[in-house]
This record gives C-alpha cells, structure tokens and sequence, in this order.
C-alpha cells in the first residue's frame, strides 16, 4: 500500500453529519443574552448623544446584535438619521435602536 494511501486511514472523518453544526447552534443558544432595555432617562441621554454626532467623529459603540452585545469603534461613514443608522468604517452598520452606548471623540481638522 503507497504511503499516501496509508496516511488515509487515519485522517479524521465525520460520523455524524452534521453534528458540528447542531452543536454550534446549541452553543448558540445557551448563550443568548436578552437585550436590555434603557430607561427613558438614558434613552434620552443616549439620543442627546447620537444628535451631536457629525460625520468622521471617531466613537466607540456598544450595540446589541444576535443575542450578544458588540463593540464596535471606528470613524463614521455614514449617519442617517431618517433611516436611523450609522456606519463605522466600511463594513459595520447599526441601527439605532440596537445602540446600549456610545462615545465620541471630535475629528481634528
């Protein structure tokens, strides 16, 4: 038997399809977070903080998404306020009503 074929027999395999999946998903599960809910007074506060948010300020987000709390930090690239979301760098996008806290940091000029 050549060597490469012996080196076959003792690979890993799968007996179980699908297994590691189920058992991410499981993972999952157990750790889900349920989101918290704000006050109204830090509600207000943290939406006095969002309105003075400007375009290329650099900020620190704590956000809610998927049964986990994210932190996120980075310039902004976009912020709607109709739509109700921010953009940090080119790839992370918050809806509003998912943001626990934010900080800014002014841009310089």
């Amino acid at each position: 038997m050549p060597i490469s074929e012996r080196a076959k027999q003792f690979m890993p395999f799968a007996a179980v399809k699908g297994l590691e999946e189920a058992l991410a998903a499981k993972e999952r599960e157990r750790t889900f977070i349920p989101r918290t809910e704000l006050s109204d007074h830090a509600a207000e506060r943290l939406n006095r903080r969002l309105c003075r948010l400007e375009w290329g300020d650099t900020v620190t987000v704590k956000y809610y998404r998927h049964g986990e709390y994210l932190t996120a930090s980075g310039r902004i690239t976009r912020l709607d306020v109709t739509y109700r979301v921010m953009m940090i760098g080119e790839d992370i996008v918050i809806d509003f009503d998912d943001i626990y806290s934010v900080t800014a940091e002014r841009r310089t000029m």
